[in-house]
């Protein structure tokens, strides 16, 4: 059974990357997708009758507010939120680490999380349903000396989303943690870095779409999963 068709996805960060594959295989399977995204729209690239694009920042009270009011206008309601948007700066040595630096992975990766978490649930309340996904990683597993701000914006962002499944599930809301290994993506820029065993973007969008497949009682809390590749050295 398809129990992905027909509902409405507001994805975070969709026009590339993670987000992308995951509304492309939504799409795929008969869901209506709301891209929010910042620089660019997916509607640049992908053209479908149930996509509809919206430039704005998770960071920003307003935007957030008017995205997701956008979406209710469109398609009437938000079924599903998948909180993917999110950032990675180095910061290996924190003594050196300035604090426009943290600041800028804190408030994207938690304050954006908090944000979208917030309309989402104005939303889902009311109806006793709704399904929450973060895209988190396993930075929020485990820590990494090349990464001590982004684990800690990601260990505070699978926090959040313990704390909101524990009040969610009692009103019929379902929160999910998906958190793949390194994924690769136009995220690691020209870094050095073993790509060919990262993940591809549409394995992560694979599991998200196995998490939302399933029946209305069933709640996949957690999901970890890494390239094999890469766990072997």
């Amino acid at each position: 059974m398809n129990y992905i068709e027909n509902k409405v996805y507001f994805i975070t960060g969709a026009s590339g990357g993670i987000g992308k594959a995951t509304a492309v295989t939504l799409l795929e399977s008969g869901g209506k997708v709301f891209d929010f995204s910042r620089r660019r729209k997916l509607t640049d690239t992908v053209t479908h009758d149930n996509l509809r694009s919206f430039q704005g920042d998770v960071t920003s009270e307003a935007d957030v507010a008017a995205g997701f009011a956008a979406c209710v206008a469109v398609f009437g309601t938000v079924d599903v939120l998948v909180n993917n948007a999110g950032i990675g700066l180095l910061t290996t040595d924190l003594s050196e680490t300035d604090l426009e630096t943290y600041e800028k992975m804190v408030n994207v990766n938690m304050k954006g999380v908090f944000l979208c978490n917030r309309e989402a649930l104005r939303i889902m309340k009311p109806r006793q349903q709704g399904h929450i996904i973060s895209v988190i990683s396993m930075g929020g597993q485990r820590t990494n000396a090349n990464a001590p701000v982004y684990c800690a914006s990601k260990f505070g962002a699978r926090g959040l989303s313990s704390g909101l499944a524990d009040q969610a599930i009692r009103l019929g809301i379902k929160v999910t943690d998906v958190n793949p290994g390194p994924t690769d993506s136009d995220y690691w820029g020209d870094r050095k870095v073993p790509r060919e065993k990262f993940l591809k973007t549409e394995d992560v969008a694979r599991v998200i779409r196995f998490v939302l497949n399933q029946p209305p009682e069933v709640l996949i809390r957690e999901i970890n999963f890494d390239n094999i590749k890469f766990l072997a050295g």
